[in-house]
C-alpha cells in the first residue's frame, strides 16, 4: 500500500515544491520510494501552470536536490487520496482544514514544523499552532529567505520521515 503525503503552501512556487523535492529525497535514502508518494499543490491557483520560483530551484540545486516542478491548485477531492497533507504555514492549515470535505479529512492536515518539534514525529490532531511553526515566504525577499525556508524544511523533514516511517511499520503489521 502506497503512503501520499501533500505539501501545501500559498502558490505552490517556493515552499511547497522545495519541502516536496527535499522530503522526495530524504524518502528515497530511506529506502522508501517505492511505498510513498509525495507531491505539493498551492491554495490558490495564482501561479497555476508556471515552474518552481527560479530562487527556490537555485537553492534546491546547490544543496544537491532536483527540482522539475510545475505549480498547481490543491482540490478538496485530492483528501480522498492522501494520507497527509502538509501544511507551510498556519494560514494555509486553516484554509485546508476548512477545504476538507470530512473531519477525517481535516485532521490529516498538519504544519510541517510541527514535526521539528517532535523527536518522533507523531502528532495529536489538537497540537497547538503557534506562529512559530510557520516557514516564512521567501517570495518577496532575497537569496537568504530562500536558504532560511529550505533549512526549516530539511530539519523538519527528519521528523515527518519518522512519522510515515511509524505510519508505514503500522501498516504491515
Amino acid at each position: 500500500m502506497t503512503y501520499r503525503v501533500c505539501f501545501v503552501c500559498t502558490g505552490n512556487i517556493c515552499r511547497s515544491p522545495m519541502a516536496e523535492y527535499v522530503f522526495r529525497a530524504r524518502v528515497a535514502e530511506a529506502g522508501l520510494a517505492d511505498r510513498v508518494e509525495i507531491d505539493s499543490a498551492g491554495t490558490g491557483g495564482w501561479h497555476e501552470g508556471e515552474a518552481a520560483d527560479p530562487r527556490a530551484v537555485t537553492v534546491l540545486r546547490d544543496r544537491g536536490y532536483d527540482c522539475d516542478h510545475i505549480a498547481r491548485r490543491f482540490q478538496p477531492s485530492w483528501f480522498a487520496r492522501r494520507d497527509l497533507v502538509i501544511a507551510l504555514d498556519a494560514g494555509h492549515l486553516r484554509d485546508l482544514r476548512r477545504l476538507a470535505p470530512t473531519e477525517d479529512d481535516a485532521r490529516k492536515v498538519r504544519l510541517l514544523r510541527a514535526y521539528a518539534r517532535r523527536s518522533t514525529g507523531v502528532l495529536a490532531p489538537d497540537d497547538s499552532l503557534g506562529d512559530d511553526l510557520d516557514v516564512p515566504d521567501p517570495y518577496y525577499g532575497g537569496p537568504d529567505g530562500f536558504a532560511e525556508c529550505l533549512e526549516m524544511v530539511e530539519e523538519a523533514s527528519t521528523g515527518l520521515l519518522a512519522a510515515v516511517r511509524e505510519h508505514l511499520e503500522g501498516r504491515a503489521a
